[in-house]
C-alpha cells in the first residue's frame, strides 16, 4: 500500500487529542509512580470484571468503590490545566487523590452507620457528601471539560435558589443539606442511574474495546474499508465513511474517532484533491455518526435501556435503520462531490492486498460474538464478557497480535483508563438527574416547551432540537444523552411520541452538537488534521450530516423506522423512500447529479427529497415524480453533450 507522508505522527495526534479532547490530557509517569498508577487501573478493571461475574456488594458500596477508583485515578493522571509538566505529580494532586478515594468510599467503611442515620445524617456525613460533589465537579472539569461542569453547577444552583425564580421554573426551594442529601445519600444523584450504568455495562464494553484495539482491529477497519471502497470514485472519502462507521462500534468519543481514523483518511483525501474543509468535514461527520451506530452507540444504548425500560437489544436494533440512513446520506454526497470535481479512486499501488485483508477477517469475530450473544438473549454484561474472552482468543491466531502477560495487564490498564471520562461524566450528570427528580424540572421544562409551541408537534420538535443541540455542546456522548433525555425528551413524550422515538430524537441532536458550529469539537479536531478553517469545516460537516437533522423528524412522524409497531413491508417502504429522498437532498446540497445543477434545480431536488423523507403517500408521489423529472431533464442534457459521465456509477 502506498505511503502517505502527510499522515500526522503519533505525537501530533496526541497533541490534537489533548487540544480538543480533555480525556487525552494525561500525565505520563515513569518509574515507581507509573507502576503504582498502572496497578491502580489494573485493579479497577479486575474489580469490575470480578463483580460482573459474581454478586456485587450492596449498590451504595459498589458504586462508591467504582467512583473511588475513578476519582483517585483522575486526580493522579489529569493535571488541573492544559499546561504544566505532565511527568510530575504535585503534592496537592496526590492529596486530592487520597481525599477523593476516602470521601467517595465513605459508604464502604461506614455503611451500617449511614443506613441507621437515614433522615438524620450528621454534620460529618453532610461535609463528606459536599466534598464528593465538589471533587466530582473538578474531576469532570479535568477529564471531560468545562461544559458539563457548567451545566451540573447550574442545576445545583437551581436546586438551591429555584424558589426565588418567577414563572413555571419556580419550585418550593431546598437548603444545602437537602441538596447534598439528594446528591450523595440517595441513588438519585451522584450514585444515580448514570453511574449505575457506568459500573454495570459501560466499563465492560470499554474494556472490550481496549482488547479489540490490542488485537489490531482499529487498523484492520481502515484496511477493510480500503479494500471495499478504495478504488471507487472518491474512494478515500468513502473509506472514511465506512471506516468511521466501524470505529463507532468500539469508540465512545467523536473527537477520538476523528483523530484515530482521520490521521489516516484525511491526508489521503487531500492528496487526491479534496478541499481541506471538505476532507475534514467528511471525517467529522462520519466519526460523529459512529456515536449513533449500533451495537454500542458511544455507550448511550445502555443508558437508554435504563431510562426507557426497553431492552438493550431492541434499542440497538431500532437504531440500525436511522444510522444506516445517516451514513447513506454522507456516502451519497461524497459520491456526488467526487463526480462534480472529477476525483478518482486509489490506484493499485495505494491499495492493500484484498486477499490478505480478507484472510484477517477473523479479527471481527469478537464483534460477531457480541451480536449473536445479544440476539440469543444474553444480557449485555454476559455478552461483553464473551466479547472480551473472544478478543483474547482471537489474538492468538497470529504471532504479531498474540497477547503476552504484559500485554494483558496493559490492556486492563488501558481499558480502565478509557473509562475515567465516563465515570466523571456520569457522576456529574447524575447531579442533573438528581436535581430534576428533586425539583420536577423535567416536567416543568416539558410543559414550558409545549406552552411555547402551543402544543403543535412540529414546533415542539423544533424547540426540542434547539434545546438538545445547546445542551449537547462540548459534552461527551454519555453525559450528552443523560442531559437531553432528562430535560428535552419529556416534552415529546407528553405529546404521545413513543418513548423510544422521543429519547432517540433528543439523543441525535445532542450528538450533532459535535459538528454544529460554534462549538463543534469533532469538526475542530478534523480541521486541525486537515489544516482547514475550523468554522468552515464545521459548516461542511453539518452539511454532510444533513441526514442527522432530518431523520429524527422522520422516525417521530413515522415510527416504523425504529421498528415500532410496524409490519416489515411498511418499514421497507419507509427505508426505500427515505433513501431516495436522501439522494435528492444530497444532490441539492452538492449541486450535481448527472451534470452541475442550476440553482432552481438544486432547490427543487432538495424539496423533492424532503417530500420523500416525510412519510405519506401523497408527499412520496410528488417527491418521486419530481426527482424523476429532474433526472430525465439532466439525462437529456447529457445525451445532447457527449463526453459527460454518468454520476450515478460506482456508488
Amino acid at each position: 500500500m502506498g505511503n502517505f507522508e502527510s499522515i500526522p505522527s503519533a505525537p501530533d495526534q496526541n497533541e490534537l487529542l489533548a487540544k480538543y479532547d480533555p480525556e487525552s490530557r494525561v500525565r505520563r509517569f515513569a518509574g515507581a509512580k507509573g507502576w503504582f498508577v498502572g496497578a491502580w487501573l489494573v485493579a479497577f478493571s479486575i474489580y469490575q470484571v470480578v463483580f460482573s461475574i459474581f454478586p456485587a456488594p450492596p449498590a451504595q458500596q459498589h458504586l462508591s468503590i467504582h467512583l473511588a477508583f475513578g476519582l483517585g485515578a483522575i486526580y493522579l493522571l489529569f493535571p488541573p490545566g492544559k499546561r504544566g509538566d505532565r511527568g510530575k505529580l504535585p503534592l496537592y494532586d496526590a492529596a486530592l487523590a487520597m481525599l477523593a478515594v476516602a470521601a467517595a468510599a465513605y459508604w464502604v467503611y461506614n455503611f451500617d452507620g449511614l443506613i441507621s442515620r437515614i433522615g438524620n445524617f450528621s454534620a460529618v456525613d453532610y461535609a463528606t457528601g459536599a466534598v464528593v460533589v465538589l471533587l466530582v465537579l473538578e474531576a469532570a472539569r479535568r477529564v471531560v471539560g468545562v461544559p458539563i461542569v457548567v451545566i451540573a453547577s447550574l442545576f445545583l444552583l437551581y436546586a438551591l435558589f429555584g424558589g426565588f425564580l418567577p414563572g413555571f421554573l419556580q419550585h418550593r426551594g431546598y437548603d444545602w443539606d437537602r441538596v447534598i442529601g439528594q446528591m450523595y445519600f440517595t441513588t438519585e444523584g451522584v450514585f444515580g442511574t448514570p453511574l449505575q450504568v457506568s459500573a454495570k455495562f459501560i466499563f465492560l464494553f470499554l474494556l472490550f474495546g481496549a482488547f479489540l484495539e490490542r488485537t489490531g482491529v482499529g487498523a484492520y477497519f481502515n484496511e477493510l474499508s480500503l479494500a471495499i471502497a478504495g478504488r471507487r470514485v472518491g474512494g478515500p472519502a468513502k473509506v472514511t465513511v465506512f471506516s468511521s462507521a466501524l470505529q463507532g462500534t468500539i469508540s465512545g468519543s467523536s473527537v477520538a474517532n476523528v483523530v484515530m481514523s482521520g490521521a489516516f483518511t484525511i491526508p489521503m483525501m487531500k492528496r487526491l484533491g479534496y478541499r481541506k474543509e471538505f476532507a475534514g468535514g467528511v471525517e467529522a461527520a462520519s466519526s460523529t455518526g459512529g456515536q449513533i451506530m449500533p451495537p454500542i452507540m458511544g455507550a448511550a444504548a445502555f443508558l437508554m435501556a435504563e431510562f426507557t425500560g426497553i431492552e438493550y437489544w431492541n434499542i440497538a436494533l431500532a437504531a440500525a435503520i436511522p444510522a444506516s440512513l445517516y451514513f447513506a446520506g454522507i456516502w451519497i454526497m461524497v459520491h456526488l462531490e467526487a463526480r462534480r470535481t472529477g476525483l478518482r479512486g486509489l490506484n493499485d499501488e495505494e491499495m492493500p492486498d484484498r486477499w490478505e485483508v480478507l484472510k484477517r477477517s477473523y479479527l471481527l469475530l469478537p464483534i460477531v460474538v457480541i451480536i449473536v450473544a445479544l440476539m440469543m438473549g444474553a444480557s449485555p454484561i454476559r455478552a461483553a464478557l464473551y466479547g472480551i474472552a473472544s478478543s483474547i482468543a482471537v489474538s492468538f491466531f497470529r504471532k504479531d497480535t498474540r497477547l503476552s502477560v504484559a500485554d494483558f495487564f496493559r490492556t486492563l490498564r488501558d481499558g480502565a483508563r478509557s473509562a475515567l471520562g465516563v465515570v466523571a461524566a456520569t457522576a456529574a450528570a447524575g447531579m442533573v438527574v438528581g436535581t430534576v427528580t428533586l425539583t420536577g424540572l423535567g416536567l416543568k421544562f416539558a410543559n414550558g416547551l409545549i406552552d411555547l409551541s402551543g402544543g403543535i408537534l412540529l414546533l415542539t420538535l423544533f424547540l426540542t432540537m434547539i434545546s438538545s443541540i445547546l445542551l449537547g455542546m462540548g459534552t461527551p456522548t454519555t453525559a450528552n444523552y443523560i442531559i437531553t433525555a432528562t430535560i428535552a425528551a419529556p416534552a415529546l413524550v407528553q405529546l404521545d411520541v413513543p418513548i423510544l422515538a422521543a429519547h432517540m430524537f433528543a439523543f441525535y441532536f445532542g450528538i450533532v452538537a459535535d459538528i454544529t458550529p460554534p462549538v463543534a469539537l469533532a469538526a475542530f479536531a478534523a480541521a486541525g488534521i486537515a489544516g482547514g478553517g475550523p468554522i468552515r469545516t464545521g459548516i461542511e460537516s453539518s452539511k454532510l450530516a444533513i441526514a442527522a437533522f432530518l431523520i429524527p423528524y422522520v422516525f417521530v412522524l413515522s415510527p416504523e423506522l425504529l421498528l415500532i409497531d410496524a409490519a416489515w413491508y411498511e418499514t421497507l417502504f419507509a427505508v426505500l423512500t427515505a433513501t431516495v429522498g436522501m439522494f435528492g437532498v444530497g444532490a441539492g446540497m452538492i449541486g450535481f447529479w448527472f451534470r452541475p445543477m442550476r440553482w432552481w434545480e438544486r432547490v427543487w431536488a432538495a424539496a423533492a427529497g424532503l417530500m420523500l423523507i416525510v412519510p405519506g403517500w401523497i408527499t412520496d408521489s410528488i417527491g418521486f415524480g419530481s426527482l424523476l423529472v429532474i433526472a430525465l431533464m439532466q439525462w437529456a442534457d447529457i445525451r445532447r453533450k457527449p463526453g459527460h459521465s454518468n454520476a450515478t456509477q460506482e456508488m
